[in-house]
């Protein structure tokens, strides 16, 4: 595989031409279903498979696991304060100075249990949302992009394939 094809395994992030309510569905339950589909692929791995990099310079599988819960904590963070306030603009985070902190030397359990709760909560707002709460919207201070919340959620139901195949793929070769 090419650098590029490790890097982005599903590709990279298209935004959607559209957000039919069939899209929609079908990020919720990506985001409904990611929690259980990450757990599966890491379950059973040696500490050594864990602290194997996905790619040359890239983050661990463990560190990956860390990094997917600390990234949708950011999320919801950010889902609600759309929901609760007028355009606000989030606050960004330095995740590569993330996945260097200690608790990233964690094992992966407690990121796969914060997961879990977060799309627990997560899957409960979107299945409640009105098309105004949908449009709602934030602004992403880095990019100074203004965010729809529909667009949030396709980002994120690909964020988490995203790095699901990260780890997916890196499995591959331990049986090859």
């Amino acid at each position: 595989m090419t650098d590029e094809e490790l890097r982005y395994p599903t590709g990279k992030f298209k935004p959607p031409v559209s957000y039919t309510q069939h899209a929609i569905n079908g990020w919720i339950n990506d985001i409904k279903t990611l929690p259980g589909k990450m757990r599966n692929a890491v379950l059973g791995l040696t500490e050594q498979q864990l602290d194997t990099q996905y790619r040359t310079g890239g983050w661990t599988i463990r560190q990956v696991v860390h990094h997917v819960a600390d990234s949708h904590m950011n999320s919801i963070i950010r889902f609600k304060w759309a929901l609760t306030e007028e355009k606000p603009t989030i606050k960004a985070y330095e995740e590569a100075d993330w996945a260097l902190l200690p608790d990233y030397r964690l094992p992966v359990e407690p990121s796969l249990k914060m997961l879990e709760g977060i799309h627990q909560h997560l899957v409960a707002l979107f299945e409640s949302f009105t098309e105004e709460q949908w449009n709602r919207t934030f602004v992403h201070p880095e990019s100074g992009d203004t965010i729809p919340l529909k667009r949030n959620l396709a980002i994120y139901a690909w964020h988490g394939k995203h790095h699901l195949a990260h780890i997916t793929e890196t499995i591959k070769r331990f049986q090859n």
